[in-house]
């Protein structure tokens, strides 16, 4: 793959991948340490995580149109050698911020939905995820909803963890979403009569919310950080 042509993106567009899969099977050793080295690399490439948490998730049965998407992220690789993350000094304490996003049911397989999050600290992104999410959701309401529960969760632990270095963050910690259904499922405790469904664990936004240690802020979609961690692009 060294002489491979470098792509400009991870993984193909709209691309599906499903364990159903007509094509014939490749080397499943040879997949999964091409997988392994990958997910090495996430550590300072968070453009490629969605990509290979995708890949990885066909690991024990692999076939060539999986082979052919993890050696589409190789040549994403080759074309972006000089892609990395920069942490700059500052002289003030940086904000702590992060961007949630959720697709819905984009899993052919099981219907799941994905939760993909990240959150910068200054003058780069230093924690980042991209999960499928553990139970089917019933609307896109609810995915973006588990969504920002999830980042609500993080985002109250780096809390405690900033505070323990000596770096206390005084302020709510501001996450961006572009979902307005989300934002007002949050902010509004009329709609929980008619979001039931919704498992209770999940209401933690509003209690996070409400206790000032979290602001959930609208951005648009073009701005949606978060995006890169799921089938988006």
């Amino acid at each position: 793959m060294t002489k491979c042509k470098p792509s400009i993106t991870p993984c193909e567009a709209g691309k599906k991948l499903s364990h159903i899969d007509d094509s014939a099977h490749v080397d499943a050793t040879l997949f999964r340490q091409l997988v392994g080295s990958l997910i090495y690399l996430t550590t300072t490439r968070p453009d490629i995580y969605y990509a290979i948490s995708l890949i990885s998730q066909f690991m024990s049965s692999p076939t060539m149109d999986h082979w052919k998407a993890a050696k589409r992220i190789l040549r994403y690789v080759k074309g972006t050698p000089n892609l990395g993350l920069i942490y700059k000094r500052q002289s003030v304490l940086p904000k702590l911020q992060g961007y949630v996003d959720a697709d819905w049911a984009g899993s052919i397989d099981d219907r799941k939905s994905t939760t993909g999050y990240a959150f910068n600290f200054g003058s780069g992104c230093f924690s980042w995820s991209s999960n499928k999410q553990d139970t089917i959701s019933l609307s896109s309401t609810e995915a973006e909803y588990k969504a920002l529960s999830s980042a609500t969760q993080e985002a109250v632990w780096l809390r405690k963890l900033l505070c323990e270095i000596g770096m206390k963050h005084v302020n709510p910690i501001v996450i961006f979403c572009d979902s307005q259904s989300g934002i007002q499922l949050a902010k509004n405790p009329i709609f929980h009569a008619r979001t039931k469904h919704i498992e209770v664990k999940y209401h933690f936004v509003r209690e996070k919310l409400q206790s000032e240690d979290i602001s959930i802020v609208h951005c648009s979609t073009l701005l949606q950080v978060a995006d890169i961690y799921l089938q988006k692009l």
